[in-house]
This record gives C-alpha cells, structure tokens and sequence, in this order.
C-alpha cells in the first residue's frame, strides 16, 4: 500500500541542552516520511527553495521515498529556529522563516492519484481538505493541526476535521481543540466534529487511542486504548518526534493486509517506537541511521513491557 503524505519539508536551527545544530534536516512530511518508510511505500508533496541540495535529496532517496511531487521554488526553504530547556516536552520558538513555504499550494502528480492512504500533515487547514477533495478513493485519511490553527482558524478546521478517518494530536492540543480540561469529554467532543478515531500523544508518557461510535478502520469493545512509552535513558532533541509517531503508526497500519483491533493497537507501539528513535538524535539523524532489525528489537521490548498479546 502507498501512503501520500503532504506537509513540511524544512531546515531546523535547534538548541537543547546537549547541545546546537544549525539547518539540519527537518520538517514534518520529512519525520513522517522517514518513519514511515520502514514499512511501506511513501509518496511526498511539498515545496523546497533552492538551498535544498542533493545531499537532502539523497536522504529520501536512501529509503526509497518516492519526492517527485516536492516542488522546487525560487528562495529559501521553511527554516525553523527553536530551542529546549529543562522541560523537553516544550519548544520555545526563537524564529520561524516560512520562505518559499508562505507560497505552498500542494498539486498531486497523476501517478499519486491511486495513493491507498493519504496523511494531512501539520499545515493551512484549507490546503489540507483541497488535497482531501482530490483523492476521494484512499481507504483512510489521517490528519495533524496545531494550537495555531485551532485558535485563529477554527472555521476552516472544522471543514477539515469532517474529512478525517483519523486525528493525530497531543493532549494540550486536544484540550484546547474542544475548549474541555478533561481529556476523556474533549475526545468525545472532538469525534462529534468528524473524525471516527482519535490519537492522543503523551510525549513521553505514551499515546492513547480514542473511538467513537463509528470508529475506522476497526470496531473495537472499549471506547480507548492507553499505549505507554519505552523508559528512555536519554533525550537529545524532541523536534519531530510526533510525526515520528504518525509515521510509525500509519506506516504500519498501511503495511497490514487487513486493519483488526491487535492491528491498530501494535501500530500504536510501533509509533511510539519511531518516536523514541527520532529523540535520541538531532534532526533527522537517527532515523537516517536506523535498520528494520533494530525498530523489530525495540518493539519486542515494548511488548514486553506492556504484555500487549495477552489477550
């Protein structure tokens, strides 16, 4: 199964206290991308400026992602700077340049129109339901927003949210999105605005699955599903780790001949998998790095943790 994903290709300026990268790789579409690509074939829409290289190029040819449809602009690439201190669950943001970026109109090549799955990565609400008109047979569609859109675009959202199989945000997002400080009531209230599935990202307290009555792709007896995250020793840089998640968890999804209940749940800790890979390193690096081997080696620690086949 292909998965097309559209969003952000970029360059991150990042400072944490291990240390400070400037322009490493970065992006949203990019994180998904990489991680999804241990499992299944990836498309990418989106747009870079000159200063994207063949070196950057290589990156995604490496795993075999197929980037015929990124565009390629006169100026600068998206380019964020932020920065992490004590707490690493939260980026203060330093400076973001949308370059080329601000200009963003995804257009879908024609051999992307048979894509099984589309992904809506983080980006204008009103480009993401265009790119959901336009590929009307996907069987699933998954989507991201940020506390920015929520809060400034919240009409457009909504035209949005009714096009989802699935939303993909962390808890304060999820809050905020339902205008509800308990997480249980906001999910209810975010599945009446559309989409059948919730994921709900902890960071590094795991991620928990919600499901509404009509809930895709499965029909399961609880209405939620709690997935923990691995202990980890240590965290260099957060940046992308939730669409690391996003990335593991439909990449995996996509991979399975049919989408059951033990199916979504394992794609739930193969996210968080992917997720706990991205931080151990800046940027992109890790995932650049990794192997099938190791990704199988740390679910089956998870697994072990969790007793997630003892039913």
């Amino acid at each position: 199964m292909s998965i097309l994903v559209v969003g952000s290709v970029a360059f991150d300026s990042i400072r944490t206290p291990h240390g400070t990268v400037d322009r490493c790789l970065g992006g949203a579409a990019t994180h998904f991308a990489l991680a999804a690509s241990f499992f299944t074939h990836i498309r990418v829409i989106g747009v870079v400026g000159e200063d994207f290289t063949a070196e950057h190029e290589a990156v995604f040819h490496a795993r075999k992602i197929d980037i015929a449809g990124i565009e390629r602009a006169a100026g600068n690439s998206f380019h964020w700077t932020g920065e992490y201190r004590e707490n690493l669950n939260e980026a203060q943001t330093l400076r973001t340049d949308l370059n080329v970026f601000e200009r963003f109109q995804p257009k879908i090549p024609e051999a992307y129109l048979d894509s099984e799955f589309l992904f809506l990565a983080n980006i204008d609400p009103v480009l993401q339901h265009q790119v959901r008109k336009q590929m009307p047979r996907v069987l699933m569609v998954c989507g991201d927003t940020m506390n920015y859109w929520i809060t400034g675009h919240a009409e457009n959202l909504a035209h949005m949210l009714h096009d989802l199989d699935a939303l993909l945000i962390n808890d304060g997002e999820a809050k905020l999105l339902a205008k509800e400080a308990n997480l249980v009531r906001a999910a209810a209230r975010i599945m009446e605005m559309g989409p059948k599935t919730l994921i709900v990202k902890h960071g590094e307290y795991g991620s928990t699955a919600f499901f509404g009555e009509q809930s895709f792709p499965v029909r399961v007896c609880n209405r939620f599903f709690r997935a923990p995250a691995l202990p980890l020793e240590e965290v260099v840089d957060p940046t992308g780790a939730g669409d690391s998640f996003a990335g593991g968890f439909f990449g995996y999804l996509a991979s399975q001949l049919e989408i059951t209940p033990a199916v979504f749940k394992r794609a739930m800790f193969y996210g968080g998998v992917m997720g706990s890979f991205t931080v151990e390193r800046f940027g992109t690096e890790r995932l650049q790095q990794l192997t099938r081997e190791e990704i199988d080696e740390r679910f089956g620690r998870f697994r072990e943790l969790s007793h997630l086949d003892a039913e």
